[in-house]
């Protein structure tokens, strides 16, 4: 890897992390694109870096959110408990059954398309009022299994993911952004290093591209801490439309792949 590849990397992973800490999301989601147009990384070795950038990019959005004592919170626990598992399940059916670019994208598009625009819709048209009712603890556990799971398949953080449903379910996005935070940087530490150990016993680009994912991430380190500085600053309602433009762009961005 150049010079001029890193400080693409770099860039790409400060712009996102600055737009997507506020609501809790990594940015992985976004940089995966990149990474595979742009950057030109290898399948399945894009999954693994994406998790380094966010093991090197999550300590900045988690310091900041920790000295507001955000963090540790018992939804932290829940989705951490539900993502772990997963990600490694995840991990061994990306190197074994290997499922290609193309499902991943179908997959991100018919989720967080009706997610982000119900949580849209949610916000501008806001629905009587009424005490929120959050999921319950069991389903909230399972949701988080079931993204460790994709997570642990295409390198993604799990707030994209978990974000709009939580937070249209009735949980303040101050109180989704941190854990949401805090699960992905856990998961991706255990799913770098399921990564590692399945590269020396198997053949193929399994390894992460660590220049990469280090260049990328330390862009995310800064452009974390500046978003998670910023989300204090920012009403609940404008959050919440932030969450629902990313769902929708990002959902867009990969049907129009799926199409193309």
């Amino acid at each position: 890897m150049d010079w001029s590849m890193g400080l693409l990397g770099f860039s790409a992973g400060l712009m996102i992390s600055v737009a997507t800490a506020p609501v809790g999301v990594s940015g992985a989601v976004f940089l995966l694109p990149v990474q595979l147009s742009m950057l030109s990384v290898p399948s399945p070795a894009v999954t693994p870096t994406n998790l380094l950038y966010n093991v090197v990019a999550g300590p900045g959005a988690l310091f900041r959110y920790s000295r507001t004592g955000r963090l540790g919170t018992p939804l932290t626990w829940l989705l951490i408990s539900g993502t772990l598992p997963g990600v490694v399940l995840g991990a061994l059916i990306r190197v074994f059954a290997v499922p290609g670019p193309r499902v991943f994208r179908l997959l991100v598009a018919a989720l967080l398309l009706p997610l982000g625009l119900w949580l849209w819709l949610r916000t501008v048209r806001p629905a009587p009022a009424r005490d929120p009712q959050p999921l319950p603890p069991r389903t909230t556990r399972t949701l988080a299994l079931v993204v460790g799971v994709v997570g642990g398949i295409y390198g993604i953080g799990g707030g994209s993911l978990l974000g709009p449903i939580l937070v249209g379910r009735g949980t303040p996005v101050a109180t989704v952004a941190p854990a949401a935070l805090a699960s992905t940087f856990v998961t991706s530490i255990v799913g770098a290093a399921t990564y590692a150990l399945l590269s020396l016993t198997t053949t193929g680009d399994v390894a992460p591209d660590w220049l990469l994912g280090l260049s990328c991430g330390v862009g995310g380190l800064l452009g974390g801490y500046l978003g998670a500085h910023l989300q204090p600053r920012l009403p609940e309602t404008a959050l919440r439309l932030l969450l629902a433009v990313l769902a929708i762009s990002v959902g867009a961005l990969y049907a129009v792949q799926v199409r193309g």
